[in-house]
């Protein structure tokens, strides 16, 4: 979803959902904040990610989709 749509997405997202934001920043460019969905307001969405948790105002998202769980570790091969 982009836009409007991807804004619409997060505020009726469900808590603990896996999701991805695409998010413009200051300087321009865009990033992604991939994890899990734990609340959102009038004005920013909070995402549980591997380096914390990462706040994105709407003002700056570009896109924003659920996304599968992660895949499982591989296990180990002997070698």
């Amino acid at each position: 979803m982009i836009g409007g749509e991807a804004i619409e997405f997060l505020r009726t997202v469900k808590e603990g959902d896996r999701i991805v934001v695409r998010y413009r920043l200051p300087d321009g460019s865009a990033t992604d904040a991939l994890g899990w969905f734990l609340r959102s307001d009038e004005s920013a969405v909070a995402i549980a990610t591997k380096r914390g948790m990462e706040v994105v105002a709407f003002a700056t998202v570009i896109a924003a989709k659920q996304v599968p769980p992660p895949p499982e570790p591989r296990s180990r091969r002997n070698a």
